[in-house]
């Protein structure tokens, strides 16, 4: 039993010390960019390209996040309606504060209205965040600056001072010619190693002209489904106003 002990503790220990070189082999440092009018110019370029304008008077958005966030999205009233599993908030944004439904039955008991709504805001901070990040280039609180990249091009670094669930985050874009999002690189809190990727592609195109990037590849492809813009709930499918029995 000692001997067998032994040589589980060997494979274990092992296993960790494999873990810690590929963490440092994989690690990248992040790049120290140039902040500045070319920075702020390249940002605008991005903006540009996803036809930022359109994405600022589009109403109503809606989309799936892996398959098991299902959003709809009032910009105008900045009001989301979130769904999992057999869960609904009706969330005000603004507030983080608004509604719970389990299997369409309203909660009222205030312990349990709370988890749910801290876990649909927590959802949103995330996935709405993927579903437009290069929408935010320019948010209060974002610093901006210009990368060399090795193939030679300019990459767009975007850090978060501040806002969402993890403030201080960094995201190295990679842009095609037009400065459409081609790929990012991650320094964020949540990942234990720094400049890991992700792709930005599938772009789709929503009725009311803003562009929007459907798949994200890389160790884990993520998906995003459903993806509509219009000005109005009917445009979206939607019998009425999700909202009309938000509580004031």
């Amino acid at each position: 039993m000692k001997k067998a002990l032994k040589w589980i503790g060997i494979v274990v220990g092992a296993l960790i010390a494999l873990v810690v070189i590929s963490g440092v082999i994989l690690n990248k440092k992040k790049p120290t960019g140039k902040s500045g009018p070319e920075a702020d110019a390249l940002a605008k370029k991005v903006l540009t390209a996803i036809n930022y304008p359109a994405w600022d008077t589009t109403r109503v958005l809606t989309w799936t996040f892996m398959g098991n966030h299902h959003y709809v999205w009032d910009k105008n009233r900045n009001y989301a309606q979130i769904k999992w599993g057999k869960n609904e908030v009706l969330l005000k944004l603004d507030q983080v504060a608004g509604d719970a439904f389990v299997d369409g039955v309203r909660v009222d008991d205030g312990k349990q209205k709370q988890k749910l709504i801290s876990k649909a805001w927590s959802f949103w901070c995330n996935d709405s965040f993927w579903f437009n990040a290069p929408s935010k280039v320019f948010d209060e609180g974002t610093q901006r600056s210009i990368v060399d990249m090795d193939d030679g091009s300019k990459g767009l670094m975007i850090t978060y001072s501040s806002g969402g669930v993890t403030p201080g985050d960094s995201y190295l874009y990679k842009l095609d010619e037009n400065g459409l999002p081609v790929s990012w690189q991650m320094w964020v809190k949540i990942l234990p190693i720094g400049g890991i990727g992700n792709t930005w592609e599938g772009w789709v195109t929503t009725k009311t002209g803003a562009k929007i990037s459907s798949v994200h590849d890389s160790a884990v492809r993520m998906e995003i489904k459903n993806i509509q813009g219009v000005m109005t709930f009917e445009e979206a499918g939607l019998k009425g106003d999700p909202f009309i029995d938000l509580r004031p």
